[in-house]
């Protein structure tokens, strides 16, 4: 571990859930340039390493740090030698610190958040995915806010303002919200009444902040139909069972997604400029 000095009473702790095996972006693509250090680590599967630069995770780390956040835990494979070894011996940390816990097996998102349940040390913490830029406007709604939420995205905003095409943004369900704007559950795809109402969409992009309630639905939910423990799963378990109360921060922002090797050039494009500091 390396960096900052142990965060401020009341900053929130980040964990960034890094240990997706990158099916997607292993796949071939003929008609994708890439050069040779992009091809070798898109083959690798670990899209946070992706250098644009430098690190596509060096971006999302930058954002959060000017978000105001200050520890970070990188959930990792074992194998996954190259980003420990980038995080503890290259990276120049100043702003942060940055931790490794490991999800020996890749088993979801929700047995991923279990991994870094010592990081969190029963402090509230913001979990987001290594492969999403969010920016540090969407960022700091979690650094505000004083109870559990998750951000809705607009899906107007992602298609427009961001590079999530049309057919891709189907991806991230739809939210269904009380009156009150707290989240009753996500659903697959929108429900009659919200394509009646005509009104915006939104949906999730992994962005959460949570207390740690969140780690016994982890433990209690079962495997999903495609095999994995979910942290969708374990939040609907959540409000249905345990009494949580999940506050939807609505946005209409762009995110930048890097899911497959078409991404990566467009993605580095927008990225350009951004100055990054750790």
């Amino acid at each position: 571990m390396r960096g900052a000095a142990d965060a401020l009473p009341g900053t929130f702790r980040a964990v960034i859930l890094a240990r997706g095996l990158g099916t997607r972006m292993r796949a071939e693509s003929g008609d994708v340039s890439l050069d040779a250090g992009q091809a070798r680590v898109a083959d690798s599967g670990v899209k946070a390493m992706i250098p644009m630069g430098r690190p596509f995770l060096d971006y999302v780390l930058g954002s959060l740090a000017d978000a105001g956040f200050t520890k970070v835990c990188l959930v990792i494979g074992p194998e996954h030698t190259q980003v420990r070894s980038y995080y503890e011996k290259e990276a120049a940390l100043s702003r942060i610190t940055v931790e490794f816990a490991e999800q020996l097996r890749p088993l979801g998102t929700a047995d991923a958040v279990l991994a870094a349940e010592s990081f969190a040390g029963g402090e509230t913490f913001v979990v987001l995915n290594s492969d999403n830029y969010y920016g540090s406007a969407v960022l700091s709604e979690l650094n505000r806010i004083e109870e559990p939420a998750v951000i809705g995205f607009a899906r107007s905003g992602l298609i427009e303002l961001g590079n999530v095409p049309p057919e891709r943004v189907t991806r991230f369900g739809a939210l269904d919200m009380d009156p009150d704007g707290y989240l009753r559950r996500i659903l697959a795809k929108p429900s009659e009444e919200m394509l009646r109402a005509g009104g915006e969409i939104y949906g999730s992009m992994n962005c959460w902040l949570f207390d740690s309630s969140i780690f016994r639905a982890c433990r209690e939910i079962t495997l999903s139909p495609r095999g994995e423990l979910e942290l969708p799963r374990a939040v609907q378990l959540a409000i249905d069972s345990h009494g949580l109360k999940m506050k939807v921060i609505r946005v209409r922002a762009p995110v930048l997604d890097l899911s497959s090797r078409t991404d990566i050039a467009g993605v580095q494009e927008r990225l350009r400029g951004v100055e990054v500091s750790l």
